[in-house]
């Protein structure tokens, strides 16, 4: 890593379905990508400055970045310096079982707003983080819950994932189920179209249109994901960069990394399923 930047990826084994990371990054740079979790990142000092579907917004000390699950985004110093966040990673079903309880809301929930300007909330977020790093469950669960219903009742509410409507939309879902099936080997762009039906350029076109990014680029977040995944299940990262599609545990390392903001080996270590 950089010198001068730092991060630690982590769970508190009494926070389940939560991930965690406490970062300072200059140099830095997020490929854009996509998580299954939602993002609560805290910024203390410096400015991110993060592309969130086709805007570029900024984040500051006393603000908070919101992603939904599936949302493509990027992310980057907005000033020279740098910025230092706490970020808590909370599954779905975490957001949708505080929604029900807190607030009443049914059903896929989620937010409005890629930034939020609530230095209480902020304070919230970073409260997790400090009650995790203590061993204080109460206080950890607590401050979750406070900080995600109150973000829920401002910026707010049920997502509702749009139906594909268009022949192009169909051929981009179908399109991402063969890539999720031969991700370690998948087909050309030109090949992929043609067992489609479909011309290279449209289903590009629809693709990007559909998932807010190539089908290359979507595939490449899409290993990092399922490296993740056996990672966690105490997969070594050397034999996970191959059963994506990596060429090797160097490719794994710079993608992951691009992704995660660390590489694989510490991402394993710090959730204690390396070997």
């Amino acid at each position: 890593m950089a010198s001068g930047e730092r991060a630690r990826y982590w769970q508190y084994s009494e926070l389940p379905g939560v991930d965690l990371l406490h970062a300072h990054y200059v140099r830095k740079a997020f490929a854009r990508h996509t998580h299954e979790t939602f993002v609560f990142a805290a910024i203390t000092e410096g400015v991110e400055a993060f592309h969130y579907r086709d805007e570029l917004v900024h984040a500051g000390p006393g603000q908070i970045a919101l992603v939904n699950p599936d949302t493509p985004h990027t992310g980057h110093a907005g000033v020279p310096e740098g910025w230092t966040y706490r970020t808590i990673y909370p599954d779905a079903e975490v957001i949708r079982s505080i929604a029900a309880d807190a607030i009443g809301l049914r059903g896929s929930a989620g937010f409005t707003a890629p930034v939020v300007d609530d230095p209480y909330a902020a304070q919230l977020v970073i409260g997790v983080h400090r009650a995790a790093e203590e061993g204080n469950a109460l206080a950890a669960d607590s401050l979750l819950r406070l900080v995600t219903a109150r973000m829920l009742r401002s910026h707010g509410g049920r997502l509702v994932s749009p139906s594909p409507r268009s022949a192009g939309a169909s051929n981009a879902v179908r399109a991402r189920a063969v890539l999720e099936e031969r991700m370690a080997e998948p087909p050309t762009l030109e090949r992929l179209a043609a067992e489609l039906g479909t011309s290279p350029f449209a289903l590009l076109r629809a693709f990007r249109e559909t998932y807010g990014m190539p089908p290359h680029t979507w595939l490449t977040d899409a290993r990092v994901r399922r490296a993740r995944r056996l990672l966690d299940a105490g997969t070594a990262p050397a034999e996970a960069a191959v059963a994506v599609g990596f060429t090797d545990q160097p490719h794994l390392n710079r993608h992951f990394t691009r992704s995660v903001g660390v590489p694989p080996g510490a991402y394993q270590r710090a959730r204690g399923t390396g070997t």
